[in-house]
């Protein structure tokens, strides 16, 4: 039978999108979060691919900051300089989630301001426990609150299990009251994780991301000052920020259940996060979106291979390759640093990681295409070297 009466727990990209496409196709869709639009402390970058499939997100009225290069650094080097033909869009968070929230409620979606405390499954209609007591039944339930929520459906079979360290990342970093039109990523030696600095409409985020399992909180506080004065960036009247966000490995992708019989997970709650980038915006609204049209057709037993076959094998290759990426090395140093000094010299290479950064490049033909470009890249290098000299 098709669930007729959808409850979604979390209010962030993944629960938002999923109600509007449930909500228009009439069915009943009450969403719970506990905070609604706030800030959550990460970049809140929007690729081309995310832009091409949610038009509104660049012609909305919104605040956003729009993008058109990027500069990468490793260690010391200089900076390599990326222009991109398709920009990248910055919003706030708390900006984005309400935005989305307000097109889930125009479309129908009943919004609530509350906190679940359990989730029962036994029974065909879960049963969900509100914190005042308010005890709610559905025929389906959604489980879109990040993926640090432990509300999981412990009755069913398969169940899924609460995310292990090792499919973390912690992040740290500060709201800073300037401007810049430039997106900056820098990778440290050793190091699994980078820095960044992503320009708001009104502030810079600027942060710090490691493993869960592999960075103290003082290393990565250390690394985030120094690199903050290395930029020339006060913390005077800045706001401080910390939060853990998914870095799923590859066999979590692979083996972690994200359906039952009357449950479903979406978003960071599903581990929807590309472990190299970290970029999970998208994914967040398109595994949403799945759900929701599978919910909408009567056929929510469709969304894990719908999801897999769109994007989730993506995602599984980008856990596979994420060790590899931060900790070995290519033609005697580090991945990292040889990525930037490609950059830097080679336009070939460029181009490449610009589509990487827009989303037209996916991972499963980058080692064909790396590989069948490395001697237009390593021609380019050695003339770069040689007309600097």
């Amino acid at each position: 039978m098709t669930p007729r009466e959808i409850l979604i727990i979390g209010g962030g990209p993944a629960g938002a999108v999923c109600a509007e496409r449930a909500a228009r196709a009439g069915l009943g869709v009450t969403l719970l979060d506990d905070h609604l639009a706030w800030e959550k402390p990460c970049g809140g970058g929007l690729t081309h691919k995310a832009l091409r499939a949610y038009p509104f997100l660049l012609d909305g009225p919104q605040r956003k900051k729009i993008v058109r290069q990027i500069e990468l650094k490793a260690g010391d080097d200089p900076p390599a300089k990326i222009a991109l033909d398709s920009p990248l869009v910055i919003y706030s968070r708390e900006t984005l989630n309400g935005l989305l929230l307000d097109r889930a409620e125009r479309a129908g979606c009943r919004i609530r301001l509350a906190r679940a405390v359990s989730f029962d499954v036994s029974s065909a209609r879960p049963m969900i426990c509100l914190a005042d007591g308010t005890q709610l039944q559905a025929d389906f339930v959604v489980l879109a609150a990040g993926a640090r929520n432990r509300l999981l459906p412990a009755a069913s079979k398969p169940a899924p299990a609460p995310l292990a360290p090792a499919d973390f990342e912690q992040t740290a970093g500060y709201y800073v009251p300037a401007e810049s039109d430039i997106l900056k990523i820098k990778f440290l030696p050793e190091f699994r994780g980078y820095l960044w600095s992503f320009p708001r409409a009104d502030h810079l985020s600027v942060g710090i991301c490691g493993k869960l399992d592999e960075s103290s909180t003082a290393t990565l506080r250390r690394h985030l000052d120094a690199y903050m004065d290395e930029e020339g960036l006060s913390r005077e009247g800045a706001r401080f920020y910390s939060h853990l966000l998914p870095s799923p490995r590859a066999q979590t992708l692979r083996s972690r259940p994200i359906l039952g019989a009357n449950w479903a997970l979406a978003g960071d709650a599903a581990a929807m996060v590309d472990s190299i980038t970290g970029e999970g915006i998208f994914y967040a609204m398109r595994s949403g979106e799945l759900l929701g049209e599978s919910l909408a057709a009567g056929h929510p037993e469709t969304y894990p291979r719908r999801l897999r076959a769109e994007f989730g094998s993506e995602l599984e290759r980008a856990a596979g390759l994420a060790p590899r990426f931060y900790r070995e090395r290519f033609l005697g140093a580090a991945i990292t640093v040889r990525t930037i000094d490609f950059a830097r010299r080679s336009p070939t290479f460029r181009r490449l990681l610009a589509g990487l950064f827009t989303g037209s490049q996916d991972y499963r033909t980058l080692p064909l295409r790396l590989w069948a470009q490395l001697p237009i890249s390593l021609a380019e290098m050695a003339w770069s070297t040689l007309a600097g000299r």
